[in-house]
């Protein structure tokens, strides 16, 4: 590769944060945040396909990949959290203005970030990441009689978001052609989960996860504000999100470019070509339109 991966960490409020980079510094910026269990690793297949024309920076989060992971005791696993840590990265690395790459977790973290310094933002690109309430399907039934009463549920929700079926599930999901995905995509995830203080880690932020969802509304109408430039791309065998959210974008962004890919929660396991290809056509376009405004600030905080 004319600009190889490089493997980085700096220190953050503490923290060693774990990062990957690839392309030309003075090349416009991606952020990519990424999901649960995964880490900055999923986004190995964009830093080889793009780091030609393209700033790309991909983080873990703490408690994530090869970022540190103090116990809850001494860190607080929230999403507020999360997206401070992640702004203060940006500011340290120098990433001013970035398109920002939200897939799952990095949904919560990226609209934070986006909400709070909507200045720094020149577009949004969506990956299996929910905003509405209705792309949260059966399987979330668990999860929100956690939030509700989390004494009675913890031991059920462990079992149905930290298990090896359920691991596996999101990479492949309902996808007939089993035969396309690696499984030590979810082997090595599996392996993460089952380190030492993981399980505390995580069912700790998912607890957190219930103010998502309460921030939607809030969510919603930035994007009804501001019309970011916005890319959808939808991995249309996913187990743990509803394929109608895809669409649920546009109902805020009328201009929202969205495609449904042959891919599951993880869709860069099968589409990396064309989701590379998409990104690239959806930049150009937008840089080239002179679309990369900067977008105001949301009428209220975000919760």
């Amino acid at each position: 590769m004319k600009h190889p991966v490089h493997y980085r960490t700096v220190e953050i409020d503490g923290l060693s944060i774990f990062y990957r980079e690839a392309g030309p510094a003075d090349a416009p910026a991606i952020l990519l945040l990424h999901g649960l269990p995964s880490s900055s690793r999923m986004f190995e297949p964009l830093l080889q396909r793009l780091s030609d024309r393209y700033r790309l920076v991909a983080p873990d989060y703490p408690g994530f990949g090869h970022s540190d992971a103090p116990v809850p005791k001494d860190f607080s696993y929230t999403f507020d959290r999360l997206a401070e840590v992640i702004t203060r990265f940006t500011e340290k690395l120098g990433l001013s203005r970035y398109s920002l790459y939200m897939q799952d977790y990095g949904g919560p973290v990226g609209f934070r970030i986006a909400l709070t310094h909507p200045d720094r933002i020149e577009s949004l690109l969506v990956q299996n990441a929910v905003a509405h309430d209705e792309g949260l399907g059966q399987i979330w039934a668990t999860r929100r009689a956690f939030w509700t009463d989390r004494m009675a549920h913890e031991a059920a929700l462990r079992a149905n978001l930290l298990s090896l079926e359920t691991t596996r599930a999101r990479h492949v999901g309902s996808d007939p052609r089993t035969d396309r995905y690696d499984p030590d995509l979810w082997t090595d995830e599996f392996a993460f989960l089952n380190r030492d203080g993981q399980a505390d880690i995580q069912t700790e932020l998912f607890f957190d996860y219930r103010t998502n969802v309460a921030s939607y509304p809030a969510w919603q109408a930035w994007l009804r504000e501001t019309q970011p430039p916005l890319l959808v791309l939808w991995g249309r065998y996913d187990p743990s999100f509803e394929l109608s959210e895809a669409e649920a974008y546009r109902r805020d962004v009328p201009a929202a470019e969205v495609h449904i890919l042959d891919g599951g929660h993880f869709a860069l396991d099968t589409a990396a070509d064309e989701i590379a290809g998409l990104m690239d056509v959806f930049l150009k376009k937008n840089r080239d339109s002179g679309r990369y405004k900067t977008l105001p600030a949301a009428s209220r905080a975000p919760s």
